[in-house]
């Protein structure tokens, strides 16, 4: 196929990239670099099945030739107040990019009868009520709340996808994703896998905020790739949650990336710095995921660990 991909230079986008590219498929790639690393896709100069485009999604798009996939992912993802690429300090392209975005990449797909998948999260789910979190709940967030500029983006981003499909007749996918890592993260985008890495690997005590009670579930990003890559190429257009259902607490996080770097600084507890309505816990139901696409994470989480810290050493020069 030939694929338009935005966020293309981005953590999750670069390597969506790379894997279409693999599969044989021919990727235009489109990013306007505002929280996306341009080194994410150097590795890709010169390759005859990529091409490149600096452009803003949300404006205008115009796609050269005829196009037979388009994958949204164009969007600030951190919420760490304290970083400059951070959805906080990012609002209203953040709300764009969700928004106008997600409209004009819809309009792309429409006028080349394409199908079209959705970059969604997990975070559509708010603070959750229900644990684990299945496709069928609605969610628990303040649509004015710190968060509420990514949140409600996304929760938009959904509803518009679902009414191109079912007006239009678009064929349509939504991939709900979970938290995620692996080598291309920025190291200062602000979000805890990068932060406890670069802490642990210069020595530094492990910030935590709070009582480190809260919990996430990481998946890595090969699997995570593996699950889109098998979404885009199925025929269900219900959301599906792509992530890792292995829960761990951010203290315990903490531990273990201390025990692998070998750091004896410890942990830092610190004033709680998260947004006012961060999730306290977060684990994805996936079994729509292993019923639809026969899909399951592979990756555990010492083995993927190993690999993002060996990325931050290049990253740092260590």
């Amino acid at each position: 196929m030939r694929i338009l991909i935005s966020g293309a230079a981005g953590f999750l986008g670069s390597h969506l990239c790379d894997r279409l590219i693999k599969e044989g498929h021919t990727v235009i790639g489109l990013d306007n670099f505002i929280t996306g690393n341009p080194m994410n896709l150097a590795h890709l100069a010169g390759n005859e099945r990529f091409s490149f485009i600096k452009h803003d999604v949300s404006e205008y798009i115009f796609a050269p030739d005829k196009i037979e996939a388009v994958l949204h992912f164009a969007s600030p993802a951190s919420p760490n107040p304290e970083s400059p690429f951070s959805y906080p300090n990012l609002p209203i392209q953040t709300m764009k990019a969700g928004a106008l975005g997600t409209h004009n990449m819809l309009g792309v797909a429409k006028a080349n009868a394409a199908r079209f998948l959705l970059a969604s999260t997990s975070e559509i789910y708010g603070d959750p009520l229900e644990h684990p979190q299945t496709e069928s709940y609605w969610g628990h967030a303040d649509p004015i709340g710190f968060r509420s500029v990514y949140d409600e983006a996304k929760r938009f981003a959904e509803a518009l996808t679902m009414a191109y499909h079912r007006f239009h007749g678009l064929d349509t996918r939504i991939v709900r994703i979970f938290n995620t890592y692996g080598p291309r993260m920025r190291l200062d985008d602000g979000r805890v896998v990068p932060n406890f890495i670069q802490q642990a690997l210069l020595g530094n005590p492990i910030s935590v905020y709070g009582d480190g009670a809260q919990t996430r579930s990481f998946c890595y990003v090969d699997d995570l790739i593996e699950g889109i890559y098998r979404l885009l190429l199925s025929d269900e257009h219900m959301p599906v949650n792509i992530g890792n259902p292995s829960e761990i607490s951010i203290k315990e996080f903490a531990e273990k990336i201390n025990t692998k770097v070998g750091n004896k600084a410890g942990i830092i507890y610190e004033e709680d710095k998260r947004l006012g309505d961060d999730p306290q816990r977060r684990q994805p139901d996936i079994t729509r995921a292993r019923t639809i696409l026969g899909w399951e994470p592979s990756t555990n989480l010492d083995m993927g660990l190993e690999k993002t810290i060996r990325y931050f050493q290049g990253q740092l020069g260590l």
